[in-house]
């Protein structure tokens, strides 16, 4: 598959972003932070989010960005995680939640926080039965503050969307909300990319992703093939999105 020179262009900015913090200056650029992590993500590098992750260990000088970030690391890890490591998983996943409740400590209504702190809380009562009434409760609080305080967010409609998705298969009416939430979440990152370069900014990929494994699970190749194409476009280096299409093009 060939891609345009745009994502030759994202690769030189991921490089840049392998860099140490704070390498370009005194204060943090956080689209580089996030392009670290989620290159880690992308590429299923543990190692590479564990380095993330030290850099942005509590300090003296808190933010909310640098607690969500270290909330999206851990959230990444616990990702990368839960299929083959589920205690560490679950650390990752409770030290999501605690990053996150830094961040809601000093700004309540960050709406990216509270859903990400929701997408965590939701992988720790999958894997932690004794938690599961407390985190799934607090879970659906959060993701619906959430979409009050900014129902356009596109990472807000895309872990809504997850939420969703990757609860146990139910009705045809379940199937059909997840795959309608992936189509909005969709539209909304198109939209956002139309504006200026902000952070958090990360997820089109993601959305693409899960949008092409809902059609797959339809049974709907061409459907799923074209969102995969779009993922790639954006995130040429994700795994899951090639193993994805490999899937497709072998048969």
């Amino acid at each position: 598959m060939l891609f345009p020179a745009s994502c030759l262009a994202r690769g030189l900015a991921i490089g840049l972003a392998l860099l140490p913090l704070g390498t370009r200056g005194a204060e943090t650029n956080w689209l580089d932070v996030e392009s670290r992590i989620q290159y880690g993500y992308y590429t299923e590098d543990p190692r590479s989010l564990a380095k993330v992750m030290e850099l942005l260990a509590p300090s003296d000088s808190e933010s909310a960005s640098k607690s969500y970030y270290a909330g999206l690391a851990n959230y990444r890890l616990t990702q990368l995680m839960v299929s083959k490591d589920r205690s560490r998983a679950k650390e990752t996943a409770e030290a999501c939640v605690h990053s996150l409740d830094g961040a809601l400590k000093i700004n309540k209504d960050f709406a990216d926080a509270l859903a990400l702190q929701s997408a965590c809380l939701d992988v720790l009562a999958a894997l932690d039965a004794w938690r599961t009434p407390f985190a799934a409760s607090k879970s659906g609080k959060q993701i619906e503050k959430a979409r009050h305080l900014a129902p356009r967010n596109p990472r807000v409609l895309l872990l809504d969307a997850v939420a969703v998705y990757d609860q146990p298969k139910g009705s045809a009416a379940d199937t059909d909300r997840a795959l309608n939430g992936f189509k909005k979440a969709t539209a909304a990152f198109e939209a956002e990319r139309q504006e200026t370069e902000h952070a958090p900014g990360w997820g089109a990929a993601e959305a693409y992703v899960y949008l092409g494994r809902c059609y797959l699970d339809r049974g709907a190749t061409l459907e799923a093939r074209d969102a995969l194409e779009r993922a790639l476009l954006i995130a040429p280096e994700f795994a899951e999105a090639r193993r994805l299409m490999a899937k497709i093009t072998t048969g």
